[in-house]
């Protein structure tokens, strides 16, 4: 990881791409590390700056807590992302997070620049643009609405 994603440096808000978040629950506690390689290589390519990671466990009375790297054992190598914080995350935030994860359960919450994006974005605000509203659209409505869209008329 770049030493400015480590040291939680943004640069200028003028030359930045769009900033998002996402938190990704694992069931039942268990991390296998599956994506890990590919967040690094978008990392490394790029394509995205991480500003914060943070792993929270939800337990099953329904409180929410930090998660160190080091908790998750030998099982998954997490060292590559020790001390990338921005300090944009607060509790607040995480136990926001935590609202939408089933009891028993743990996530990852990363904050992360589109870094890809920012050269249109900088050149959009040179010329006076600005984002007003932005939105996502989960991979199952997606795919729900194509198959409803190919299922033939009167299959109902």
């Amino acid at each position: 990881m770049s030493s400015e994603v480590e040291s939680g440096g943004f640069g200028s808000i003028d030359d930045m791409g769009p900033v998002d978040y996402a938190v990704i629950e694992f069931p039942g506690n268990r991390m296998t590390g599956e994506g890990l390689p590919m967040l690094v290589d978008l990392v490394d390519r790029g394509i995205i700056r991480i500003f914060d990671l943070v792993f929270v466990r939800k337990d099953l009375d329904g409180s929410v807590t930090a998660v160190e790297l080091q908790d998750f054992g030998d099982e998954v190598d997490l060292s590559v992302f020790e001390g990338v914080s921005s300090g944009l995350l607060d509790q607040g935030d995480i136990d926001d997070a935590g609202t939408a994860l089933e009891p028993g359960n743990s996530a990852g919450i990363i904050v992360y620049e589109n870094t890809w994006a920012a050269p249109f974005a900088r050149e959009l605000r040179r010329g006076g643009a600005q984002l007003v509203a932005a939105g996502r659209i989960p991979v199952q409505a997606l795919l729900a609405s194509l198959e409803a869209m190919e299922a033939p008329p009167g299959d109902e």
